[in-house]
């Protein structure tokens, strides 16, 4: 049952809707305007100022873009350092887009600003991403060094931090010196973009030119070596900074912490809280909540919380981060209840949950399928003032989409503006995904043509998600288009994109293009991953290319590519269904001797190749070998060795695995009931199949039309017409709604046993229903009156079929000749193959067969041989049964010469002889009174497996015995033969 959350209301859900300033325009309209004393408009001016960073304390931009109308209405305008903290404060509370507007109102009051309110203009083009408007007002105004670094942090924010260096030329030129800060901020952007090396050779360069790093420098090194978990770097960084006696800090030593415990040297970074201490430094939250945060990455909550609680003995008091890390923990964990408990927990303590403690419940509620609390939480995070963010909107709207909520995902997208927020990449990604997963891909083009008009950058997981909802719809070209539009924007594929394509390709039959594009791939040094690894050869392999697939596996593991379980599944599985179960045994035999551990499908594709081999005894010792590797059979592996034990007539033992399965806590599924209940019909165990038949209705399984099929054909050979209709019956009873494949399958099972009566009562209660009877319905009715030897109203039938309109068809026809075959009249067929041939039908494999026996039967050697020689002429190969008609006729009829011919023939065209066609030549050679042939057959024979009858044997003994010895040569042929 599915969790509720009954604590969880929505304290209030408050419309919080941005008023636009153009739409408060009525606030300058004459009638809002009143007389204010020019004496007393500073103070007038001064109580708006103050209002407006009142509400814009509390987050209330719309009040506060009103108050701030409102004082123009009135022709306010305050001194320019007014204005100035206005813009500073819209700009740090996080509204920087109104901070251009407020601007342009400040130029109409003032003609122009001075050096601060440049540099708080710059901040916000700069935290907007509008570096260009920035460039441009570092160009265009007053500036200083605050202005040039505010521009070097707004590129290194972009990771565009390698272009900063440039800014010290010019700098230079304008005469404009540069600080420690400048320096500490191009390093951080080189730092951010991964180019740590190129910024330590800067600092080298600077250092040699006489300039100083501070531990402000050399800490943004630390932190940059640590980004690319370059941890021994990192810590070369520290050594340097003592040889220099610059002392390092806690931030110092709290990045090398939080380092070393995301790379999982817990032991290194406790080692560093010794060296803390040493230097007369105290580890303080951070370094507690960076023990902390790892612990519960690792869903070790046990250890965090020993942390946690030692930092509380220590008198360190637990900051916003460290709780929320637990809260995440929690939530990871799957313990909602106790990180709920948590948060509510926090303002107790006196600590505020921030928009990442939100996050976290969030997020959970969002994965665990309970949207509406989710909603509730975000609605009283937004009552309570907390300031969100575009992660947080990314997390509602991936969890809208996930539960396939598109049109609220669209209405949370479309509300993000009003929070002053500028969707990112990973936002619009996430909302283009979304819509290709429903597969609306005309709104996911739309999306992405509105991304590429504007400021988002998309990047290749947005054209990776339009690639990959075009090649579901298999719309192939269009995804290629895609590819190309990505690359024109220098965005380069990733295996992601090849991955995608390659397996559409494959979907489409093209594997050419298919592994073209995996060669590509390989070209541009993208090593294939275990996805791709598994789709280029399951579409080589669905493509009849066996060897071209088990080749490429050869290549990609020569290359060190390791492969995973589905990767050897899948192989083992193409060379199972490609009959190569020797071949799929040798890469299991690989498998156990590696390294990796088998999974419980790899475990049934072995037991699988046994099985095929015919080894199923073998397989059943795979289970203990399972359960000793701590891998659970499931239902397939059951199933797979019930269903071989049936198949080489061990009833029994199939049993008792059906048995073991329950008694191993597993239920049987209905593919174990459908398998094994015919089985045992089959194995003549009617009782037995007829009490798991209840059991399974006992179960409330719902019987499918092919479940139906199954167990009837079943019952057809060793079961009674009563038993029959009562599994129908049951079937019924249990759910199985009776259709046109329902009907069919028990009138053909009645006919099969001759019951036509009974199967025309059927056939009549199929029309009430209204459901058509069709050809193959007419023809199990004809299939019955054959097997009742009544051939004369099979003729009747079908020409009643004829005349209500019926097509008769190959199937028809064969069972009519079979009937005629049966019965000792195939010289009637003539007019039946004239009525054939005017039906637009000719001959098959089967027509032929049958015409060959029923003539041999008859003795008819023209007729045979001529029908016969017809039949090899057109390319059709006579069955095993057809050849012994042929040889037993010449048998009879003396001519063994002809007889040993046609079974060299037989053999020329494949065609095995069986038991009988050994009992018919040794007969005819007894006959013939030649006892080397008899006796060289009699030899051939027991070489191949098989046995004489009892009456082959009695006549050879009468052939070759002496007078009054018959009785005793028989008894030791039989006991020579095991009979």
């Amino acid at each position: 049952m599915r969790k509720t959350f009954p604590l969880l209301k929505p304290l209030i859900n408050p419309p919080f809707f941005l008023l636009s300033f153009s739409s408060l325009s009525s606030f300058s309209s004459p009638n809002s305007q009143c007389l204010i004393p020019t004496s007393k408009s500073h103070l007038y001016a001064s109580f708006f100022c103050h209002l407006i960073h009142a509400y814009l304390n509390c987050s209330y931009l719309a009040k506060a873009t009103s108050a701030f109308y409102q004082m123009r209405s009135l022709d306010l305008n305050p001194p320019l350092h007014s204005w100035n903290l206005l813009l500073h404060k819209f700009n740090s509370r996080g509204f920087v887009s109104q901070v251009p507007v407020l601007y342009q109102e400040l130029l109409v009051c003032h003609q122009t600003g001075n050096l601060f309110t440049h540099n708080v203009l710059i901040h916000a083009y700069c935290k907007m991403g509008l570096l260009d408007k920035a460039l441009t007002m570092l160009r265009g105004v007053e500036i200083d060094v605050v202005s040039y670094n505010t521009v070097i942090w707004g590129f290194s924010q972009r990771e565009l931090g390698d272009l900063g260096i440039g800014f010290f030329s010019d700098m230079l030129k304008r005469g404009v010196g540069f600080d420690s800060v400048t320096f500490n901020t191009v390093i951080m952007g080189l730092c951010r973009k991964g180019l740590v090396h190129k910024a330590e050779l800067l600092v080298d360069m600077f250092c040699n030119g006489g300039a100083a790093l501070d531990v402000v420098g050399y800490n943004t090194l630390i932190y940059g070596y640590c980004k690319i978990s370059a941890v021994s770097s990192a810590l070369g960084v520290l050594e340097r900074m003592k040889k220099e006696e610059i002392e390092p800090d806690l931030i110092s030593y709290n990045t090398l912490i939080s380092c070393l415990c995301k790379i999982g040297e817990i032991e290194a970074a406790k080692g560093l809280i010794d060296e803390i201490t040493s230097r007369n430094l105290e580890p303080n939250v951070v370094t507690y909540t960076n023990f902390i945060g790892e612990f519960c990455r690792k869903r070790e909550l046990d250890e965090a919380f020993s942390w946690y609680n030692e930092m509380v003995k220590s008198g360190i008091v637990p900051d916003v981060v460290s709780i929320s890390s637990l809260v995440y923990g929690l939530c990871r964990d799957g313990q909602f209840y106790e990180a709920y408990a948590l948060f509510r927990e926090m303002e107790e303590t006196g600590v505020s949950p921030n928009h990442v403690t939100y996050s976290s419940l969030i997020d959970y509620l969002n994965k665990s399928g309970e949207g509406r609390y989710s909603s509730a939480i975000f609605g009283e995070m937004l009552y309570r003032g907390f300031s969100t963010d575009l992660v947080l909107f990314t997390i509602l709207i991936d969890g809208l989409l996930k539960n396939g909520k598109i049109n609220e995902a669209q209405k949370l997208f479309k509300l993000i503006a009003s929070f002053n927020l500028i969707p990112g990449t990973v936002t619009c990604s996430a909302i283009i995904d979304g819509y290709c997963k429903i597969g609306d891909m005309a709104s996911a083009e739309s999306a992405l043509s509105e991304m590429e008009k504007g400021s988002v950058i998309p990047n290749v997981v947005t054209y990776s998600s339009i690639m990959n909802g075009f090649v579901k719809k298999h719309l192939i070209a269009k995804a290629f288009d895609c590819l190309q539009a990505m690359k024109v924007r220098g965005i380069a594929p990733n295996i992601f994109t090849y991955g995608t394509l390659i397996d559409g390709l494959f979907k489409a039959k093209n594997h050419k293009e298919a592994l073209k594009l995996f060669d590509e791939m390989l070209e541009k040094g993208i090593k294939p991953n275990k996805f791709v690894v598994d789709s280029v050869f399951n579409g080589l392999r669905k493509n009849g290319k066996m060897t071209e697939a088990n080749a490429l596996m050869d290549g990609i593991l020569s290359k060190g590519v390791s492969l995973d379980c589905v990767n050897y599944t899948s192989l083992m599985d193409g060379l199972l269904k490609s009959g190569e179960p020797s071949a799929a045994m040798e890469v299991a035999q690989d498998v156990m001797k590696g390294n990796l551990l088998p999974d419980v499908e790899l475990y049934n594709v072995l037991v699988n190749c046994f099985c095929s081999l015919g080894k199923a005894n073998e397989a059943k010792s795979f289970l203990l070998e399972m359960r000793n590797s701590g891998v659970s059979p499931d239902c397939i592996t059951y199933n797979i060795l019930i269903s071989a034990h049936l198949r080489e007539g061990e009833a029994h033992k199939a049993l008792e695995l059906f048995d073991e399965m329950k008694t191993d806590g597993l239920r049987p599924n209905l593919i174990t009931y459908e398998t094994l209940i015919p089985g045992l019909f089959d194995a003549g165990d009617t009782d037995r199949a007829r009490n798991l038949l209840n059991e399974m209705a006992g179960l409330s399984f719902s019987p499918t039309p092919l479940t139906h099929r199954k167990m009837l054909r079943a019952c057809c050979k060793n079961s009674t017409t009563e038993i029959i209709i009562e599994v129908h019956e049951l079937l019924v009873r249990m759910g199985l709604l009776p259709d046109k494949t329902v009907y069919d399958t028990i009138i053909h099972s009645l006919c099969t046993h001759g019951k036509v009566k009974k199967a025309i009562q059927v056939l009549e209660e199929m029309k009430k229903r209204e459901i058509a009877p069709d050809t193959f319905t007419m023809n199990s009715i004809l299939l019955g009156h054959c097997n009742n030897g009544d051939i004369d109203r099979a003729l009747g039938k079908y020409h009643e079929m004829v005349r209500l309109g019926f097509l008769p068809n190959m199937a028809t026809y064969n069972t009519l000749f079979g009937g005629l075959e049966s019965v000792g009249r195939i010289e009637e067929a003539e007019n039946l193959l004239h009525e054939m041939h005017s039906h637009g039908f000719d001959h098959n494999n089967i027509t032929y067969d049958i015409l060959v026996t029923g003539h041999a039967k008859k003795g008819n050697k023209k007729e045979t041989i001529r029908v016969y020689c017809e039949m090899v002429s057109k390319g059709f190969v006579p069955k095993v049964s057809t050849y012994n008609a042929v040889i037993s006729l010449f048998s009879r009829s003396g001519m063994m010469k002809q007889a040993r011919e046609m079974r060299n023939e037989m053999e020329k065209r494949g065609v095995k002889p069986n038991n009988s066609t050994f009992d018919i030549l040794v007969s005819g050679w007894s006959r013939a009174s030649d006892g080397i042939e008899a006796t060289k057959l009699l030899k051939e024979m027991k070489d191949n497996g098989f046995k004489p009858h009892k009456s082959t044997l009695s006549l050879v003994c009468r052939a070759f015995s002496r007078p009054g010895a018959r009785s005793r040569a028989r008894k030791l042929l039989e006991k020579l033969y095991e009979i």
